[in-house]
């Protein structure tokens, strides 16, 4: 059976689901704001989850109608099949959205809404009260314009919660917006990749899942792995597939360094725990003593900016050696997002490119600096 499913993605980076979505395979894949659209059966889901490394979620579209009174969104709610997706035992929550709709009221939308599928569902298995003890769905009824949309989301915690960082030092970068950034490069797995201010490391094990062509989503768990609709085969298949598809002999060339000896440990402990523990070098040091450790490499990086640091002038003498580093060779593409607007200024040189993202709800600046391309091969 053939279902709607859409992937949301941060702002700015639904290009980059997309692309993903289409090299999976995965059919009538289309963009509106904050989601990538598309067509599949339950294996087509299962994937999604396993593979897409920048989107947030993947929900499974039940439906919409327009509703503008609390009656009309009562009935119309209990009209909708929930027992072909809900047991009788299954927990469900349910998550309210509303804009420029004339429901505003968010909590009373929720409460309209459980209470409907409530109904619903106890008419349906003939009883007077539901247990929800069983497997879980989280539905999002989302207004807009009137519009009511339903969906369920298949994937349980976000899709940035890939299992390996269970420690990270503060204002870390999501896994999924990470990976972003780098499918936004011209990094490709033969290149030399570097973060020289990597944290807990989670760019340098995104560049190194990906090298090693490993799923994100491998190591953890989904959602609609419990529904009783999804045969459980279905799921073993998909990473029976995934585990057969990492490039095992493969060995890129990731490093990733910081001045805190700290972060260092725990972006080892981070690797080991992804899958690729030995696969990254990682260093302690001081941005000043990086060095280049090659030529035609990708650097991205995610410095610490404003409260995350300190002062102006701490940050501008950050920048000025990031400068230093990477004007020594001109072969070298420098990638940093940041929510100091005053980077250019402080780098000395515009950037080739500048995407507007967000990270979390921060505004951020994604600069790019295209260093030469590399020969090509014979």
């Amino acid at each position: 059976m053939v279902f709607s499913f859409t992937a949301t993605a941060s702002f700015g980076l639904e290009a980059v689901v997309k692309r993903e979505a289409l090299a999976l395979g995965l059919k009538n894949v289309s963009v509106l704001d904050g989601k990538v659209n598309f067509t599949g059966d339950f294996s087509d889901m299962a994937k999604a989850n396993l593979w897409l490394r920048s989107a947030d979620r993947v929900h499974l579209n039940l439906g919409s109608f327009n509703a503008s009174t609390f009656d009309e969104l009562f009935e119309q709610t209990k009209a909708m099949p929930w027992s072909d997706w809900i047991p009788e035992n299954g927990r469900f929550t349910v998550i309210g959205k509303s804009v420029r709709s004339q429901l505003h009221s968010v909590p009373a939308c929720q409460s309209i809404v459980k209470k409907a599928i409530a109904e619903n569902l106890k008419a349906k298995y003939k009883i007077e009260w539901l247990q929800e003890d069983g497997p879980e769905y989280k539905i999002q009824a989302a207004l807009l314009k009137d519009e009511a949309t339903f969906t369920l989301d298949t994937s349980g915690q976000g899709l940035h919660k890939r299992g390996y960082r269970e420690q990270a030092m503060s204002a870390p970068l999501r896994e999924t917006a990470a990976a972003a950034l780098i499918s936004l490069t011209y990094w490709r797995k033969g290149r030399i990749f570097l973060d020289p201010v990597c944290g807990s490391g989670t760019l340098p094990i995104e560049a190194a899942l990906i090298a090693k062509n490993i799923a994100p989503g491998l190591y953890r768990s989904f959602a609609a792995e419990q529904w009783p609709q999804v045969d459980r085969k279905i799921w073993t298949h998909a990473r029976h597939e995934a585990y057969a598809a990492i490039d095992a002999d493969f060995k890129p060339e990731i490093y990733g360094s910081d001045i805190d000896p700290e972060a260092i440990e725990l972006a080892k402990a981070n690797s080991a725990k992804a899958g690729v523990g030995g696969v990254i070098i990682f260093d302690a040091k001081a941005l000043e003593d990086v060095r280049l450790p090659g030529s035609y490499g990708v650097a991205v990086c995610n410095p610490p900016y404003g409260e995350r640091l300190g002062t102006v002038s701490e940050v501008t003498k950050l920048y000025a050696q990031m400068k230093s580093l990477f004007s020594a060779d001109d072969t070298w593409s420098l990638n940093v997002l940041t929510a100091d607007e005053f980077f250019e200024e402080a780098y000395g040189r515009k950037a080739d490119a500048k995407r507007k993202l967000f990270s979390g709800m921060i505004k951020t600046d994604y600069y790019q600096y295209h260093g030469q391309r590399p020969p090509k091969k014979p």
